[in-house]
């Protein structure tokens, strides 16, 4: 093999131009994207694990996604703060709390998507900016705008419309709702000193006892699935960490990269989908009092949306001109 001759000089020639860095702002929105899209095709995942139930699920889900996020803190080298959170009293209360919020989340949700309830589970995140706002009043102490407080009303409104269509309260979807919501309120108080990947290992290390006692219960009464169904049921079973554990850190990346208005409407995107797919693609029932809840239920977050765009407007006029002094 020749040696490479050493490149010849061109004078006349401009110098290329250093490639510039991509952009943050797209980065984020394609990872963003991403994690609500994978979010909104779990209802397709979870029926794969049959015959597991939904607990039984979440055990696994528990287990491996530990395995995942130890992993990443080797790779990240995160075991500093990992260590620090759970020797931390008040962290780890918090991370505590915040871990049986989302075991009930996804305990409710794979319960919701095995009993053909897909559309309730839908219903449930279009709720939850609703609940967010409603959690910002009564325990932030945070005053509303007028718009907020209809945007309020009409979701309750719905939730209303519905119960008395069905003659029963829609309470996959509120318990959805408010979990998500109350996991959101700890995750952003502790989220300013706690890393994600570490935070998510602290949850699921608290939750890990708990889901592997019940995991042996099973396995002990002859009535776990793990190892009764074959190879291809053991890696689905396996692969529900990595499908716990990636849309998750792309949305701590998209956090990280976009405002949270532009977050905050990215995350329609996942009930949406849920909603479509519960309705087009698993024919779920749709009467007319569930029509006029959702409808009513848009109504609200459209509200609620553009009064958000209109207060951050407003606010960045006001920080340019306190800048303009």
């Amino acid at each position: 093999m020749t040696p490479q001759q050493p490149p010849v000089r061109t004078p006349d020639r401009a110098p290329t131009a250093p490639a510039t860095r991509a952009d943050p702002g797209r980065s984020g929105l394609a990872l963003g994207a991403g994690a609500y899209l994978l979010w909104g095709t779990l209802p397709l995942y979870f029926p794969l694990l049959a015959p597991a139930g939904a607990v039984e699920i979440i055990g696994h889900r528990v287990i491996w996604s530990l395995g995942f996020f130890l992993l990443l803190l080797t790779v990240t080298r995160g075991w500093g703060p990992f260590r620090t959170a759970l020797t931390t009293r008040r962290t780890l209360g918090l991370l505590s709390l915040a871990a049986a919020l989302v075991a009930l989340n996804w305990t409710v949700y794979v319960y919701g998507v095995l009993t053909d309830q897909v559309v309730d589970a839908a219903l449930g995140y279009f709720i939850n900016p609703l609940v967010t706002v409603l959690l910002a009043v009564f325990v932030l102490g945070e005053r509303l705008r007028p718009a907020q407080w209809v945007a309020l009303g009409v979701g309750t409104g719905a939730v209303v419309v519905i119960t008395v269509g069905y003659g029963k309260l829609p309470w996959i979807a509120l318990t959805l709702a408010f979990s998500f919501a109350l996991y959101g309120l700890i995750k952003n108080r502790v989220g300013r000193t706690v890393p994600a990947v570490a935070g998510l290992a602290v949850e699921t290390t608290v939750l890990f006892p708990v889901a592997l006692g019940y995991l042996v219960w099973l396995g002990a009464n002859g009535t776990g699935s793990f190892l009764a169904h074959g190879p291809w049921h053991v890696a689905l079973l396996v692969s529900a960490g990595i499908v716990t554990g990636v849309p998750l850190l792309m949305f701590s990346g998209a956090a990280r990269r976009l405002p949270l208005s532009v977050v905050g409407m990215l995350q329609y995107i996942t009930p949406t989908m849920q909603f479509l797919l519960g309705v087009l693609i698993l024919h779920e029932q749709m009467a007319a009092a569930r029509w006029w809840g959702f409808a009513l239920v848009w109504v609200a977050l459209l509200i609620l949306s553009a009064d958000g765009v209109r207060a951050g407007r407003a606010g960045a006029l006001a920080r340019r001109a306190q800048a303009a002094r």
